[in-house]
C-alpha cells in the first residue's frame, strides 16, 4: 500500500483496534500477516477480493467489518456503484431487511468521502 494511504487508512481505524495493536504488537502483526497470506493464496485481484470481504461482512452482519471492507473496497479502485452493487446483490441470499442494513452501512462510508 502507498504510504499516503497508508495513513489515510490508519486515520479511520477504530480507536479499540488501534489500541489492540499497541498492547498486543506481535499477535496484530501475526493477524496481518495471516490476512495477506491468504489474500495472496490464490488468483483473486485486490478489487476483487476486497468486493468479496466486503460481501461476507454483510452477509455476517458485521456492521464494523463491513464499513472498513467498504475503504478498503475503494482504495483498491472499486467505484461506488461496484460497491452499493455488492450489498443489493446480498438480498436474495440473506434476505431483504438484512440487505437494507448492509446497504446502509455502505451509504454510511459513502458519504463521508468526497466525489471528485
Amino acid at each position: 500500500m502507498a504510504e499516503s494511504g497508508y495513513h489515510d487508512c490508519m486515520e479511520r481505524l477504530p480507536k479499540r483496534y488501534l489500541r489492540f495493536f499497541e498492547e498486543f504488537p506481535e499477535v496484530g502483526q501475526a493477524y496481518e500477516a495471516f490476512g495477506d497470506a491468504v489474500g495472496k493464496s490464490g488468483p483473486l485481484d485486490d478489487k476483487t477480493r476486497s468486493l468479496i470481504k466486503l460481501a461476507i461482512s454483510i452477509g455476517a452482519r458485521m456492521e464494523g467489518a463491513a464499513k472498513s471492507h467498504v475503504h478498503k473496497a475503494l482504495q483498491a479502485g472499486n467505484s461506488a456503484e461496484e460497491i452499493r452493487q455488492v450489498a443489493v446483490m446480498a438480498a436474495p441470499t440473506i434476505g431483504f431487511p438484512n440487505m437494507m442494513a448492509g446497504l446502509s452501512w455502505v451509504d454510511d462510508v459513502l458519504s463521508e468521502v468526497p466525489r471528485g
